[in-house]
């Protein structure tokens, strides 16, 4: 079983969300609890500053940043557009 916990930096960015992002999210995050590398997700580790994460994909171009803590215990990070990478790497 997984267990997920949420970074108060997530709830904070997930707040000023679009609702249609927030239901996919909600939509996507039942499959990552199942399989968190299920292919429609298309989970793959970051690089540069942000090397110890990885992200999966949402609609619109908005993706959910995760800390595998270990295998079955994940912190969601961070909620956003691709372009808020650059934010949250510095």
């Amino acid at each position: 079983m997984i267990i997920i916990h949420i970074s108060s930096r997530f709830e904070r960015s997930f707040k000023k969300l679009p609702n249609e992002i927030k239901a996919n999210f909600f939509e996507k995050l039942e499959i990552f609890k199942n399989n968190p590398f299920e292919k429609s997700l298309k989970t793959h580790k970051l690089n540069g500053n942000l090397r110890e994460y990885y992200a999966f994909y949402l609609k619109n171009g908005y993706r959910v940043l995760v800390d595998f803590k270990t295998s079955n215990n994940i912190l969601l990070v961070n909620i956003g557009s691709h372009d808020d990478y650059k934010k949250w790497g510095a």
